[in-house]
């Protein structure tokens, strides 16, 4: 697949796309978080991609949402579902769904979806989520102590494109990479040619380096698992909670993709800025590099105290010609050191050696460089060897590499077959919480997954499985507690008009048809006790106007309405009192002509309008009218029959008035109103 033919996706986008290790898998798979570590990608933009992609892969160019108010309530089911993610992923990863058009799509949907609502979504183990984060990129780490050579121009590009973390150097014979060997700590010739090369130094030949680089720059590696170990523990935590309740995490498969104690002893091992941890050995060495001038500065302080104290206690005799010499070679006490405190010399030199090889906790071999720090001609101060000093660092300095590069190399190989099950690790825990908002969902709205045909198909019972029906339904988009929501079933095929009382639930049931519908097309499970839609190439929903519009506006709207009737079939149109646009008996006429022609379509439509009588007169067809009825005037409080009765035109709120003043009253005046209706 193009990276270019998904759609919103750019020539920029793309080359971003393309830095990712394998971007054409990693796109169609819909991982966001993977999407997201592109350059310049955020999880928004990613989430668009990756939907992007799913429309490309079902060959789904459609826009099912086809007006504001439609799009509208696809934000409102959205946040019904974002509210009831724990990890910001989640919330983006849901943005991936969407009504579709497409029948492979929305089963593809459902699938995921019938799993997901089959889980419990267990407090601890949200509580786990709480921490989950997708695993990030650490900056490029660089390693100065190590170096790739090579005399190929060609490979020279591509190591530097490839292991950035290291210096690439350019030699041509052994003698360029003899002097390498004296400026690094170890020195990688990418050539075969330079086979058998036999040089000083940690010098190897490895002309598959490039291809291993866990084995070339293991810090790379390293760093990674160190910039994630907070999001890789968060996720084991997930899989151990998960497990405890007996809940796998993905795919059925209750083991985690990688050995949980496996991965934390691995981590143990590792320090926040990506460097080994917990080996005494390499402790004491890096320990003894840092401390070096420290040590060599009280270990000489130890053997001036020694010297000072065996001054104070001993009468030193000095005769003229003595004294002179001393006062002629600027008073240096070397001789009269050598002469009268040899042996207390030889004890202070000696108790600096061992101070310093105690301080620096060295090996016998080392403490033997060690020794050669102090000695030579007797001085007070007790004076040091610089070049003993240098050359004990170097030997140490040597030692800590040597064993932190065996280590880093060690560490690498034990986490190398890890990167791949750890990427999973995490993104399975991500999912889980995608899963668990959809169950929440599910189970706070009492939620059934629905059934989505193509139209015209037929159900058991013989009647045409267009339109949609819903039994049970309550919508969670009102304003009071779902709890008392009261459930409505309605069912419609065809062009219908729906009448009722103000107040009595007109504008409510047609947010619940188009939130059942949206989320059937989504593959999401209705806040219903069962529903079966029709699978709608769009979903037309027109607010109410807010008052009558002026003839400009007039205009644009009736212009809207002309190109949705030349349009295809197989389109849901939800309209809420049209009349408000222009005069009443105006308005009757309009939606006349326009149900007329969704008619000629066998579209399915809902019109609520008060004026159903005149709509139905104006018509030349027999128009469906179904009613929200109202059972009457309780305490002045309107008691209504949510579910449309079909058939039925309702009675309106003004003759429900007239109705009760004649029970109460009586008199001519009240019965002579109420048959004016």
């Amino acid at each position: 697949m193009e990276l270019e033919a998904i759609p919103g996706v750019g020539a920029k986008t793309a080359a971003a796309l393309r830095e990712l290790d394998d971007p054409v898998a990693t796109v169609e798979s819909g991982d966001v978080a993977a999407i997201a570590r592109a350059p310049g990608v955020n999880e928004a933009r990613a989430a668009r991609i990756a939907r992007g992609a799913i429309r490309r892969r079902h060959d789904d160019d459609g826009r099912v949402l086809a007006t504001d108010r439609a799009r509208e309530l696809y934000r409102e089911a959205i946040d019904l579902l974002r509210e009831r993610t724990v990890t910001d992923y989640a919330a983006k990863r849901l943005e991936t769904f969407y009504p579709s058009a497409s029948a492979s799509r929305v089963a593809e949907a459902q699938a995921f979806a019938a799993d997901a609502t089959a889980r419990d979504p267990d407090p601890a183990v949200r509580e786990a989520l709480a921490d989950c984060a997708p695993l990030s990129d650490p900056p490029t780490v660089r390693v100065r102590d190590r170096c790739l050579a090579t005399a190929d121009a060609e490979t020279l590009a591509r190591a530097e494109a490839e292991v950035p973390e290291l210096s690439v150097e350019t030699v041509e014979d052994a003698r360029d990479v003899s002097e390498l060997g004296r400026s690094y700590a170890s020195v990688i010739v990418l050539d075969e040619s330079f086979a058998g090369l036999d040089v000083e130094g940690d010098v190897v030949v490895r002309p598959d380096a490039l291809e291993t680089p866990a084995e070339t720059v293991p810090e790379r590696l390293l760093a990674f698992f160190a910039e994630n170990r907070e999001r890789l523990e968060a996720a084991a935590a997930v899989h151990e909670a998960a497990a405890a309740v007996g809940e796998p995490v993905s795919g059925g498969d209750a083991d985690p993709p990688v050995e949980i104690d496996r991965l934390r002893d691995a981590l143990s091992r590792l320090d926040d800025d990506g460097t080994i941890a917990g080996d005494a050995e390499l402790d004491r060495l890096t320990a003894a590099v840092d401390d070096l001038d420290a040590a060599v500065s009280t270990a000489a302080s130890v053997a001036d105290d020694r010297l000072r104290e065996a001054i104070r206690e001993r009468d030193v005799t000095i005769e003229g010609t003595d004294f002179l010499s001393l006062v002629e070679q600027g008073a240096r006490v070397d001789s009269l050191l050598d002469r009268e405190l040899a042996d207390e010399y030889d004890a202070a030199v000696d108790a600096a050696r061992e101070h310093l090889a105690d301080a620096l906790r060295l090996k016998p071999e080392e403490a033997e460089l060690a020794e050669r720090v102090f000695g030579g001609d007797p001085s007070f101060p007790v004076d040091h060897d610089e070049s003993a000093v240098s050359r004990l660092r170097t030997e140490l300095s040597a030692a800590r590499d040597r064993r932190a590069a065996k280590l880093k190399a060690d560490l690498a190989s034990d986490l190398g077959d890890l990167r791949e099950p750890v990427e999973r690790l995490v993104r399975n825990a991500l999912e889980l919480d995608v899963e668990l908002a959809i169950s929440r969902f599910a189970r706070d709205f009492d939620c059934a997954m629905p059934e989505v045909v193509d139209p015209g198909d037929a159900e058991a019972d013989g009647d045409a499985a267009a339109g949609f029906r819903i039994e049970g339904g309550r919508s969670p988009l009102l304003d009071v507690d779902f709890a008392d929501v009261e459930p409505v079933d309605y069912a419609v095929l065809g062009a219908t008009l729906l009448s009722g009382v103000n107040s009595g639930g007109k504008t409510s049931t047609l947010d619940l048809v188009a939130l059942v519908v949206v989320l059937a097309q989504m593959g999401l499970p209705v806040p219903a006790e069962s529903a079966t839609v029709e699978r709608f190439e769009e979903i037309h929903y027109y607010a109410k106007s807010q008052g009558t519009l002026d003839a400009g506006a007039f205009e644009a709207t009736l212009r809207d309405f002309g190109d949705l009737v030349d349009g295809a079939d197989g389109r849901l149109v939800l309209v809420d009192e049209l009349e408000s646009i222009t005069e009443p008996g105006a308005s009757a006429k309009i939606i006349a002509g326009i149900l007329e022609a969704l008619d000629d379509q066998d579209a399915t439509a809902v019109f609520v309008s008060h004026l159903a009588r005149e709509i139905s007169d104006a018509a030349d067809f027999e128009v469906a009218v179904d009613g929200i009825e109202a059972a009457g005037l309780v305490d002045g409080e309107l008691r209504v029959n949510r579910s449309p009765k079909k058939g039925h035109l309702a009675r309106s709120t003004p003759e429900l008035i007239v109705e009760k003043l004649a029970d109460d009253r009586g008199g001519e005046f009240y019965g002579d109103l109420l048959e004016k209706f």
